[in-house]
């Protein structure tokens, strides 16, 4: 199951992310993964989450991005949450194709039984009728 929480820069997204993250860390019986652009969250996450830098891997588009998803859950098959910050940006800003990456994210996490959660900067007045249907 995915769920977006988008919103302008500074209403606390990341925040809510963090808390979700470190919650997750205490119910999960297998392995919570996040993964954020750059490294800010390095001290805020607990070092039990597997906290990946999509800057390390050169992923700049919505398409690389969801192989990358797809690749760490082809090869850890007891993953049971999966965070994103900042799915937009890593998707290098593209709105057009957004809706399109929520939908295959969230057929594939449904398919394998993965909590998935992203942020996204997207001010909600602005957001399509998708994404919507995430929040």
């Amino acid at each position: 199951m995915l769920k977006l929480i988008i919103g302008v820069k500074g209403t606390g997204k990341t925040k809510t992310l963090i808390e979700m993250v470190n919650a997750a860390l205490n119910k999960s019986e297998g392995s919570v993964v996040c993964i954020e652009k750059g490294n800010k969250l390095t001290y805020d996450i607990r070092y039990q989450c597997r906290l990946i830098d999509t800057d390390m891997y050169a992923v700049y588009d919505l398409e690389a991005f969801y192989g990358f998803i797809a690749g760490i859950l082809a090869s850890n098959h007891d993953v049971t949450d999966i965070f994103v910050d900042s799915a937009l940006k890593i998707g290098g800003n593209d709105l057009a194709k957004f809706d399109e990456f929520v939908a295959k994210v969230d057929a594939l996490v449904t398919k394998l039984d993965i909590n998935c959660v992203m942020t996204s900067s997207i001010p909600t007045e602005e957001a399509s009728d998708t994404v919507k249907k995430y929040i």
